[in-house]
């Protein structure tokens, strides 16, 4: 007949745990914590991350993970952060349109490498090292490029406003107009052109048809156009006051 030995934190007369040991707080760490919030937005979305979803994922109480964030608003800056801390960016080569388009390029992969969380990563001010990290990118490019301190920085906000913004539709919202899909395509067209209005009906087989990485692409070229032009023009470091 064996016998079983009771575990070091199992209290005497208390029936063993079953399944997955809980794990104790001893296992924490500030990665862990963030980590496992992310796989939290992966499978359920922003709207699934509480102290309490994160904790009970850990095996422990929601107590304990403030030892490491302040709450949930601080977590979900930290998740931003950790997703941002992952982007490598690239190299700069002395080509403004060429490095424009690179960080571009990496911040959509980034971005859509954990798409539900996208929305954190794209609307959320941080103000530590590894958020400010891909704005000192750009501006460092710009700067590099002959821009003013305040032209870089118009510039800057350009940018971000075009990028972020299909980035945002792509991760956060459906298609403008058209739809993903050969199927749909040939419906929505056929919507379109059975709209009776001209304009619509000569661009249905267009605005019919989505796909995310044309529009992201054509986004990026239209606003890194603008900006290598504006540059190379040596534009006004400020917008001009409207006329009183």
């Amino acid at each position: 007949m064996t016998t079983r030995t009771a575990r070091a934190d199992q209290q005497p007369g208390t029936p063993p745990r079953r399944g997955r040991p809980r794990k104790g707080a001893s296992t924490l760490t500030r990665d862990v914590v963030i980590e496992t919030a992310i796989s939290v937005i992966d499978e359920e979305g922003v709207e699934g991350v509480s102290m309490r979803t994160v904790a009970r994922r850990l095996g422990v109480d929601a107590k304990s993970l403030y030892n490491y964030v302040d709450g949930k608003d601080h977590l979900l800056d930290a998740v931003a952060e950790h997703i941002l801390v992952t982007v490598a960016l690239p190299e700069p080569t002395g080509s403004l349109d060429a490095d424009l388009r690179a960080i571009g390029r990496t911040f959509r992969a980034a971005t859509l490498a954990h798409p539900r969380a996208g929305a954190l990563v794209l609307t959320r001010q941080l103000s530590s090292a590894a958020g400010l990290r891909p704005v000192a990118t750009v501006l460092s490019v710009l700067r590099a490029a002959g821009c003013g301190p305040e032209e870089a920085v118009h510039l800057l906000r350009t940018l971000l406003a075009s990028v972020v913004g299909t980035l945002l539709r792509e991760v956060s919202a459906g298609p403008t107009f058209g739809v993903v899909g050969p199927e749909a395509t040939a419906r929505r067209q056929h919507d379109l052109e059975a709209s009776g209005l001209p304009v619509l009906v000569e661009v249905a087989p267009h605005l019919a048809r989505f796909s995310h990485d044309e529009e992201f692409e054509y986004a990026l070229d239209l606003v890194v156009t603008a900006v290598t032009r504006k540059v190379g023009e040596g534009g006004p470091t400020a917008p001009q006051a409207p006329p009183a």
